[in-house]
């Protein structure tokens, strides 16, 4: 492995060193393409037991854990004014945000809190009324923790229609001026994160050695998975039957993916690349797009994958207008041969049979600069599903300093990357930085920070400061980005004040 990863770093230092010959700007993509940064309720807003709140599977699991939590995280729910007025100074033309379902509809089904539809009015019009396009994600790994409770969660079917119920909420009292909703975000990371590793909420899973009180590793992350899908389903042929022609929005569904590559040139790892997209892409997008499961997964995971009715198989297929992709690094996949004498407990990295390792340096939580990753990503979908609108709702690296001159060349690198796929054909239509600002991060809490403005956690009033790379998106957005080569990075870094 280690000269894989020689080859990989002498591969990135030759696309870095070419990525800065390609000069491009704002101004170099289409018409009506977004460019924004996003948030999430639980890692955002804070106020977790303010006027009707009740806690969700991600406040249960970060209390009873004791590894942080977002009771206050950036205080948003009282700061949302202010963080405004930063998204249009920065030049934003959207921000993505979720809605915290057990805000809005406290035990997940039954009355409705207005205070909590209030706050989302107040901010959804702070955003229309300053020219920002509300780009909400209805789901963000924070169901109410009642449901959870009450029958399992999404384990069991029943959150069908409590979901479709509380989309209806979102969509009657907030359509009106919301155009882009996503059902779920990383539904394959969440699934996979909360209930075959346990470590993600609400932190289900059977695998040993892992924190799990409940769980079974081999059924639940498809048995959720499907229910996800008929969730999505279910509130995609509400909007479009009941809201879509009065308010004309178009509703998605998110996945997190990777650029997949074997990690040598034999056969096998090869094949096990594949077999790597059919469960990571084609888990999801297999049954939005052609209306079912990958033969692959069929035939490995066989009787523990559910089977859609042909009825189900219809609403989920074309039930997404668009997909939201969160994309960060590459990986690479080394295929796993097992002994067949040998008993074990399938799981879903077992049933995939292949080691996945992300490249790049983590040793200083920072992510590569590898643009290629985003552009083979975008080209897969492009090629294997029909090339259906795309939205990239999450790119971004950690980083802590202030003068944050990596995650500048990251984004200059990412964001060209998407330029050059749409050139090459892939029907992406905006671009979403991950974070607007340091938040309450699922995996790192409070030490990483993706934030374009950092924020001072130990400060009551959670001030917020701008890191060079928000200078740097705010004169790309505005169109006065200089070249942004060695002399054009010492400029920017010259003319820096964390202040300004």
């Amino acid at each position: 492995m280690e000269q894989i990863f020689a080859l990989f770093t002498i591969f990135l230092a030759f696309a870095f060193s070419g990525r800065c010959s390609d000069v491009f700007s704002r101004s170099d993509f289409p018409d009506g393409f977004l460019f924004g940064a996003g948030t999430s309720a639980y890692q955002w807003e804070g106020a977790a037991a303010e006027d009707g709140r009740k806690p969700s599977v991600w406040d249960t699991l970060c209390h009873s854990r004791n590894i942080g939590n977002g009771d206050i995280a950036c205080d948003g729910y009282h700061k949302y004014k202010e963080d405004v007025k930063m998204m249009v100074d920065t030049g934003l033309d959207a921000f993505r945000f979720s809605i915290s379902w057990s805000r809005i509809i406290p035990n997940g089904r039954g009355s409705v809190n207005q205070k909590g539809l209030q706050f989302y009015k107040n901010l959804i019009q702070e955003l229309i009324s300053h020219g920002i396009e509300p780009h909400v994600t209805l789901y963000h790994y924070d169901h109410p923790q009642h449901l959870e409770d009450e029958y399992g969660g999404w384990v069991n079917n029943m959150m069908i229609k409590d979901f479709t119920a509380y989309a209806d909420v979102c969509f009657r009292e907030f359509g009106n001026y919301v155009k882009f909703w996503t059902t779920i975000n990383e539904a394959n990371v969440f699934t996979i994160g909360g209930y075959n590793d346990g470590d993600t909420p609400p932190g289900r899973c059977s695998l040993p050695g892992k924190n799990c009180l409940l769980g079974n590793s081999s059924t639940e992350t498809y048995t959720v998975g499907h229910n996800l899908l008929l969730a999505h389903a279910s509130a995609s042929r509400l909007y479009k039957e009941k809201y879509k022609d009065k308010q004309g929005g178009s509703i998605g569904f998110g996945l997190y993916l990777m650029g997949f590559t074997p990690s040598t040139s034999s056969k096998d790892d090869a094949i096990a690349t594949q077999r790597a997209k059919d469960f990571y892409f084609g888990w999801f997008l297999g049954p939005l797009i052609y209306g079912d499961y990958p033969d692959t997964m069929k035939r490995t995971v066989g009787s523990r994958l559910p089977v859609f009715l042909e009825e189900e198989s219809e609403r989920v297929k074309g039930s997404s207008d668009f997909i939201g992709i969160n994309q960060y690094f590459a990986a690479s996949v080394t295929n796993i041969k097992f002994k067949p004498s040998l008993p074990r407990n399938p799981d879903f990295y077992s049933d995939m049979g292949a080691y996945v390792t992300y490249l790049g340096n983590f040793s200083v939580i920072e992510y590569a600069v590898a643009p290629w990753t985003m552009e083979a990503v975008l080209e897969y979908i492009k090629q294997s599903y029909n090339n259906p609108p795309v939205y990239i709702l999450e790119n971004g690296t950690p980083m802590t300093q202030q003068k944050d001159t990596h995650r500048v060349e990251y984004m200059h690198a990412y964001i060209g990357g998407v330029l050059k796929s749409i050139r090459n054909g892939s029907d992406t239509r905006g671009y979403f930085v991950w974070s607007f600002m340091d938040l309450f991060e699922l995996i790192g809490r409070y030490d990483y920070g993706y934030g374009l403005y950092s924020v001072n956690f130990s400060d009551p009033r959670r001030k917020r400061s701008p890191r060079l790379s928000a200078h740097w998106y705010s004169d790309f957005l505005k169109g006065k980005t200089p070249f942004l080569d060695s002399q054009g990075i010492k400029e920017l870094q010259s003319n820096f004040s964390p202040s300004s």
